[in-house]
């Protein structure tokens, strides 16, 4: 149990981390709060999967995978930027219930295991990475109230009237070797004093950009333009508000995660405009045009639904497998012969049999 307090708007919250216990097994509300900001993201997908032309049956598999890669990439990112903690305790890296996950990890994580997925389903990945990004947005603006009840992600020193305090708080701030790494950034914090609630100017940011994307999402120019201004919009806020947080990940004095969205939020905005400077140019509404506008992607779900419907009739579907796999094997059977029928290529040692005859 410990407390979370905003001293000059009057409230105070007595908050315990597990909601429940089973023998020794513990639930806690941050993996709860995190779960349910999932569920979010994934109804609002496999709602919008159709709008974005991305199949909702392969669309699960995707998910799976992004979560896997989600929770492994955010474990990764930040045990390796705090690689002293657990150097001489490696057990402690298979400890996720007490804290310790990177959100930039667990983005990268989730998009290169989720797009590996994709590409074996043969899915095209823009779509998909354009309806993950609203779901990205959906999943951190409500998983950082997780931090809340953890009494975590907050800043340095604030007059503001939303500024926070609490035990776990002051308790950070007094340890003498967060005092040193904050000194070293040239942060002089008063740990009695109230803070920045940095994890509630990330969740309000993250369900602002969730709002607007969404809106503009049904008049995106090109696939792949929503998580463009995802990773700019989600890049600059964070370059802002990591530069008020007292327990950021560093390399020498530089917060990793700052400089990462920095270059997120400059690499994705030249790159939109780019892009958006060619569509205008090219004076043709075919250009760039996103796949769930095309016919090609009525005809591919066409295909999948009659697929779909073939695999449903067992007998059928024997006698198609059986179908494919003889003609694999005539084709392969007709390359050999083709390649039997081609002669030689002629070399020094092996004249034309004109030249012999001479």
């Amino acid at each position: 149990m410990h407390t979370v307090s905003f001293p000059k708007l009057g409230l105070s919250f007595d908050l315990n981390p597990v909601a429940f216990s089973f023998g020794s097994l513990r639930v806690t509300w941050y993996g709860i709060i995190i779960a349910a900001g999932i569920l979010l993201a994934l109804l609002m997908a496999f709602k919008n999967c159709r709008r974005f032309g991305v199949n909702g049956d392969k669309l699960v598999d995707v998910v799976i995978g992004g979560l896997v890669g989600g929770v492994v990439g955010a474990r990764a990112y930040y045990v390796a930027f705090s690689w002293d903690q657990y150097k001489d305790n490696l057990s402690a890296i298979w400890h996720t219930w007490e804290g310790g996950m990177a959100i930039y990890g667990g983005v990268i994580g989730a998009f290169l295991v989720g797009a590996i997925v994709a590409r074996l389903h043969k899915m095209k990945l823009l779509p998909v990475m354009d309806l993950a990004a609203l779901g990205f947005l959906i999943g951190q603006g409500v998983g950082r109230w997780g931090n809340f009840v953890n009494g975590e992600a907050f800043g340095s020193n604030t007059d503001l009237p939303w500024g926070m305090t609490g035990d776990r708080i002051v308790s950070y701030l007094s340890d003498p070797d967060n005092i040193t790494t904050l000194t070293q950034l040239g942060v002089s914090v008063d740990a009695n004093a109230p803070v920045h609630p940095c994890f509630l100017y990330e969740s309000l940011w993250c369900i602002l950009g969730f709002v607007l994307l969404y809106l503009y999402s049904k008049r995106r120019r090109f696939d792949g333009e929503i998580f463009l201004m995802y990773l700019g919009w989600y890049g600059f806020e964070r370059m802002i508000v990591e530069g008020l947080r007292t327990d950021s990940l560093l390399i020498g004095n530089i917060r990793v995660s700052q400089l990462l969205a920095g270059l997120l939020f400059v690499g994705c905005l030249i790159v939109w405009l780019v892009i958006r400077s060619r569509i205008r140019s090219a004076h043709d509404d075919n250009y760039l045009k996103c796949y769930a506008r095309t016919e090609q992607f009525e005809k591919d779900e066409a295909d999948y639904a009659a697929l779909m419907a073939l695999k449903a009739d067992k007998a059928k579907w024997k006698e198609e497998k059986a179908r494919r796999r003889a003609e694999k094997k005539a084709a392969k059977s007709g390359k050999a012969d083709k390649a039997e029928e081609t002669p030689p290529e002629q070399t020094a040692e092996q004249p034309p049999e004109a030249e012999k005859a001479e």
